[in-house]
C-alpha cells in the first residue's frame, strides 16, 4: 500500500497529488470506481447533488473531528450527507478526550492537504482514525470527496474494508 501521508509543495498540497494518491490506493484495492470530474464551485455537498443529478442520500462527507486540548489529536468520519454526525455521545468518547470541535479549514487543510468539499478518508496520513457511519454499508453505492473539489468518486461502500484505520460505527449519525 502506498504512504499516504500528503506530499508539500510550499506548505501546500497539490490537488494532483492528491488526486493521484486516491486513484492510486482505489486501483490497489480492485473495488470498481468512478471518477466524476466536477466544476470546483459545486464541490459542496448539496450543491454537488443537485447541479449533478446524484441523492443526498448516497453522498457522505468526510469531518474532521480535533481534541480541544493540546496536543490536539484529529478523527474522521465519514456521515451520509443526509445525517448529523454525533461529535459529543459518539465521537468524543472513542476518543477518549475531554472535549472536542470541528476541525477549523485551516487545520483540515494543514492535517489532510485537503480542501473542504474535498476531503476524502480515501487518502488521509495513516495516524488519522476513520469512523464510517454503519448506514452507508447497507447503499448499493456512495459518493466520498475525490481529493479536491474537482473530482467526486463514486464507489461501493465495501471500499471501508480496504481503507486502514477505518472502522465501521453503528449510531455515528442522528437523524
Amino acid at each position: 500500500m502506498p504512504d499516504k501521508t500528503p506530499i508539500k509543495t510550499n506548505n501546500m498540497t497539490t490537488d494532483k497529488t492528491i488526486e493521484a494518491t486516491v486513484v492510486g490506493f482505489l486501483d490497489l484495492t480492485e473495488v470498481p470506481y468512478e471518477v466524476v470530474e466536477i466544476d470546483p464551485d459545486f464541490a459542496d455537498t448539496a450543491a454537488f447533488c443537485e447541479k449533478y443529478d446524484f441523492p443526498l442520500e448516497n453522498s457522505a462527507n468526510t469531518i474532521i473531528v480535533a481534541s480541544k486540548k493540546k496536543p490536539k489529536t484529529f478523527t474522521a468520519s465519514v456521515v451520509r450527507a443526509s445525517h448529523r454526525i454525533d461529535v459529543n455521545h459518539v465521537v468524543k468518547p472513542m476518543m477518549n478526550v475531554g472535549k472536542v470541535s470541528f476541525a477549523r479549514a485551516e487545520e483540515t487543510s494543514e492535517l489532510t492537504g485537503m480542501m473542504i468539499g474535498g476531503v476524502t478518508a480515501l487518502a488521509l496520513p495513516d495516524q488519522v482514525k476513520i469512523y464510517v457511519d454503519d448506514g452507508l454499508m447497507n447503499l448499493d453505492y456512495i459518493i466520498l470527496g475525490g481529493g479536491s473539489r474537482s473530482t467526486k468518486i463514486k464507489i461501493s461502500p465495501e471500499i471501508f474494508l480496504s481503507v486502514p484505520n477505518a472502522e465501521v460505527v453503528k449510531g455515528l449519525v442522528t437523524e
